[in-house]
């Protein structure tokens, strides 16, 4: 399915079902790919003839999703590859998918062709929200030209880990206990 203008979009917000992780391949540049490899090791890569793509486990998976409970959440939030911080939008200089007129957007004087992949869950169709057309877009436009690296609205929420404060106290924190609050 061809991607869909972002004038369709009424909001957007990572559900952390971890799909993307699982079906699609990511583009590593270059420089992501000497910093991933100098961290975590050549494995976590994988070359072809001109590219190299973030390794999948046996089940398709990427190496980097992890999941807790039935959520998924990326191991590499701050240093995620530049593909994956804009899944599921695609940022073009030219209409590439048809509709130029819905998929337009003026930013910073720049006409930029704004679309969305619709497998995406966490897409919600309809008219735009002023939030998704005013903050969400310009975040991704933003990511993808390279001038902010920091994702508010383009990532998943990283759970918050609420700690019972009487487990703190005791010495086996084996019986530790914690819930994950979205």
């Amino acid at each position: 399915m061809l991607p869909v203008p972002w004038r369709y979009v009424e909001n957007w917000r990572c559900i952390n079902c971890g799909k993307c992780c699982q079906a699609y391949e990511v583009v590593l540049s270059f420089n992501e790919w000497l910093k991933l490899v100098n961290v975590y090791g050549a494995g976590i890569a994988r070359p072809s003839l001109n590219k190299f793509y973030l390794s999948k486990r046996s089940d398709g998976s990427c190496v980097f999703l992890n999941r807790i409970g039935n959520r998924y959440y990326c191991a590499l939030q701050h240093d995620k590859p530049r593909a994956c911080k804009i899944w599921p939008f695609k940022i073009l200089s030219r209409p590439k998918y048809g509709r130029p007129k819905e998929a337009a957007y003026t930013y910073r004087g720049q006409v930029f062709y704004v679309y969305v992949v619709p497998s995406c869950s966490g897409i919600r169709w309809g008219t735009p929200t002023e939030e998704f057309a005013k903050a969400v877009v310009p975040e991704f436009i933003d990511i993808a030209l390279g001038v902010r690296e920091k994702q508010y609205y383009s990532t998943a929420r990283p759970p918050l880990l609420i700690v019972n404060k009487k487990n703190l106290e005791e010495p086996n924190f084996g019986a530790l206990s914690y819930r994950f609050v979205h």
